[in-house]
Formats: C-alpha cells, structure tokens, sequence
C-alpha cells in the first residue's frame, strides 16, 4: 500500500495552506473523508479524527450560530494528534478559533475554492487510487481488443515473445516481467508497469528493446484493467487439457478473481494467435454468447433426438 501524506494533497489539488504547517507530513491511512456535521453540533461520541475532515458551506453555517464558548469547545475537540488534515472548501473564510486550534495541534489547515460535494468526490477517488492494496506479479500485461490479458508462466516459457507478437499484430503493452497489481475496488484489478521497466521488453538472445521507440505511442499503455489470466505451461502428455472450454477457472489475486485459462505450450504452436482468441472469446462471453454451452446443447439434443429414434 502506497503511504500518502497531507503534503500529497496540499500539491496535487493546489491548495491554500492557512495554518498549522508543522502537521503537513502527517499520514493519511484511509481514503474515508468526514464532514463533521454532527461533530459541530457537539456529538463526538464517535468522532473519527483520523479521517480528514471537510467543512463546507453547511458545516460552517452552522458554526456560525454557536455561541464563542461552544466554538472554542469545538474546534478544539476537532482537532486531534491524528487528524491529518481539515479543509475548508468554495473559499469559506476559516473561523478563527480554527486557526488557533490548528496551530496549537499542528493540524494543516487548508483551503480550496472548489465546491464541497465536487472536492470531495475528487478527493476520495485519489485516496482510494493510493491507498489501494497493492502486489507485484512475474508476468507480462497486454491489451488485447480492450481486454487486459496477463500473460504468466515460468521463466523461459516465451511470455516476452509472445507480447512482442501481439504488439506487432496491432495489441499494446502495458508491462513486461513484474506487473504492478493494486486493487481499486471489490472486483477491479488495475495492472502498471513499474517506472525504470516501463514500455521495455527483454527478449532471451535479442536483449532489451523499447516498445515504443520501435513500435509507436500506440504500441502501449500506462495501465489497463486486468480481466483474464492466460498461463502457459510447457506441454504435458499426461495432463488432461480442456477441450470444450466449458470449465471456468479462477484465480484470486489480492482479493478479487480473475477468469484464468492454461494454455499448453509446445512447438508448432501460435500463442499470440491463440492468446488473441482466447481474448476475443472472453469478450463474446461476457455479451452473453457461449460457444462451448452452445455445442454442448446442440450434442445433447442430437442424443435425445437418437434415443427417440429408437423406440
């Protein structure tokens, strides 16, 4: 998981710092944000300072109406050791009692003119996009036909020649050797190449090449959605290998699943071809067409129709 300080804030949305500077390298550990409305109405019961805390038009309002004992009491109480951040949206003048709080707990106090509801949207997405889980996998992504393929298998199985076939067949590369994975939502991985490695490829015999400079800016990507795993293995005369393409195997990274196919690997065998199929297919599966369910209906009523033909 990436850390993600209230300076990272501060420089990514431009905002105004207007107390409490001392607090600027303070951790933020979640992507929750509070807008501590009923905080302001005195309830901190369960007050969750370690959020950052958005006072927007209704919160201050409402301060405003409170008596200067109350605002005092309350400022006070909102700012904590913990709280990374409180910040004052559409460009609200900042209550005094705030700023004085704020130093007093070298909480930043900062400002933007955007509009709460729009602010904090932007804001939550950027924390959750950093603070996803996160974890690194051997293997090479490719975006084949909208679909994020990652190509795994042991060492020397021919992942990077592969992906070098389905980049000259028009697919763009995403990453080669270690993917970066991190998980944004329940079921959404998200797959990056790492910086010193990104748009490279390392091709056993030929060396290190760079997608791009040889290929063109259409030839990658910076990141891509992972939906299907394809693994290759080296041929195995003993394994039974799906021949219809009715089972549907699964396999958890992080803490979602991903559709996985093997792909068995011998020579004589075209793997982008077959990768780029494989890909195709998945996407006719997700619009609701079967092939492997269609043949199987087909046999079955050719059975029942022979077992009738004979009575």
């Amino acid at each position: 998981m990436s850390k993600v300080r209230t300076k990272d804030i501060f420089e990514k949305f431009h905002l105004e710092l207007i107390s409490g500077e001392e607090g600027i390298d303070r951790s933020i550990t979640t992507g929750d944000i509070s807008r501590p409305g009923i905080e302001m109405a005195g309830y901190f019961e369960y007050y969750p300072a370690e959020r950052i805390q958005l006072l927007g038009k209704t919160e201050l309002s409402f301060f405003n109406e409170l008596s200067e004992t109350a605002r005092i009491s309350r400022m006070e109480r909102l700012c904590t050791d913990i709280t990374p951040a409180i910040i004052v949206t559409r460009d609200l003048e900042v209550p005094p009692e705030l700023i004085e709080a704020s130093e007093r707990e070298s909480v930043p106090v900062l400002r933007t003119s955007t509009k709460t509801t729009r602010f904090s949207s932007r804001l939550t997405n950027f924390l959750e996009s950093k603070l996803a889980p996160t974890t690194a996998v051997h293997g090479v992504l490719v975006d084949i036909y909208g679909v994020g393929v990652l190509i795994t298998g042991k060492s020397g199985v021919g992942k990077s020649e592969t992906a070098l076939e389905l980049v000259k067949r028009g697919h763009r590369l995403v990453a080669d050797d270690c993917v970066e994975i991190r998980q944004e939502d329940q079921d959404t991985l998200v797959g990056t190449s790492p910086e010193l490695i990104e748009h490279l490829l390392e091709i056993r015999g030929l060396g290190i090449i760079n997608v791009m400079t040889l290929f063109g800016t259409g030839a990658v990507r910076s990141n891509k959605k992972i939906s299907l795993v394809v693994n290759l293995e080296i041929w195995d005369a003993k394994r039974q290998y799906d021949r219809l393409g009715l089972d549907e195997e699964k396999m958890k990274i992080i803490e979602a699943e991903v559709t996985k196919i093997t792909i068995p690997v011998r020579p004589g065998r075209n793997l982008a071809v077959i990768i780029e199929v494989a890909a195709m297919n998945f996407r006719l599966k997700r619009m609701g067409v079967n092939t492997a369910q269609q043949f199987t209906q087909r046999l079955s009523n050719v059975i029942e129709d022979g077992d009738h033909d004979d009575f």
